[in-house]
């Protein structure tokens, strides 16, 4: 289950992001949807970059009942790189929220040796999403 605290006028496709969180897990995950600002003192504060991000991850120790962790989107971020790439904010949204799930899962496409590319394109193709994050990146588009 996904438990959103929404600070903007996004109406979110739950029902996308539910299907996707169970694809991948089965522990809850908290999710904010916040503005630039927000993110980027956030960045700040937790990365020591002084910029707004699309999505930033933080996991939350192994405990018995607790959240996989918290994802946080800035869905100012969003709204540009969906109308960037020519598709939805909802597919944006989508696209930011496996990224950040996998993350809580211990994947990290900065160290790692794909696994990260592979299973987010797989999760993609299974959602008929458009490119991924890593790939985009990959690409110079991020």
């Amino acid at each position: 289950m996904i438990e959103i605290t929404n600070e903007t006028d996004y109406r979110p496709n739950e029902n996308l992001l539910e299907a996707i969180a169970a694809e991948l897990t089965d522990r809850d995950v908290e999710l904010l949807f916040t503005d630039d600002a927000t993110i980027r003192e956030m960045n700040r504060t937790h990365r020591d970059v002084d910029a707004p991000t699309d999505v930033l991850s933080f996991p939350l120790e192994r405990v018995p009942f607790a959240p996989l962790g918290e994802i946080v989107i800035s869905v100012d971020y969003a709204k540009r790189k969906a109308g960037e790439f020519g598709h939805s904010l909802d597919d944006e949204i989508a696209l930011l929220f496996i990224h950040g799930l996998l993350h809580l899962l211990g994947y990290d496409h900065e160290t790692d040796e794909g696994q990260m590319r592979r299973k987010e394109a797989e999760v993609i193709r299974r959602f008929g999403l458009p490119e991924s994050l890593i790939v985009r990146t990959e690409k110079g588009n991020s």
